[in-house]
């Protein structure tokens, strides 16, 4: 299944919902996506990876590198609802202590 991105903004929230595989080559896809709402000024991103089904090291690669972009301008990239298999990856690589991490979209939105 390829990946699908969803983009919509609530209040101050720019907010993608991730569907499918993010892999080696779409990775590039979804951080192009991110770079576009921070272009924008849009710094507060949520993440809501709950149709992701498996996420490489690109995708992770991707995250940190726009986390890192939206923090140098105030902003943040918050988690919400990570499927059971990103929520794995993401403690395995160690990213769950660098990364806010929510159980739902609302409650990561509503984090900012």
């Amino acid at each position: 299944m390829a990946m699908e991105i969803i983009s919509s903004q609530m209040k101050r929230v720019q907010l993608f919902e991730v569907v499918g595989r993010v892999d080696s080559t779409n990775a590039s896809e979804l951080g192009a996506a991110m770079d576009q709402a921070a272009d924008e000024g849009r710094n507060y991103i949520v993440l809501d990876l709950g149709g992701v089904e498996y996420m490489s090291s690109a995708g992770l690669r991707e995250m940190v590198r726009v986390l890192k972009r939206v923090k140098r301008s105030g902003g943040d990239l918050r988690i919400a609802n990570p499927s059971e298999r990103v929520r794995e990856v993401l403690e395995l690589a160690g990213l769950d202590s660098i990364f806010e991490i929510y159980p739902t979209q609302v409650e990561a939105v509503g984090s900012f």
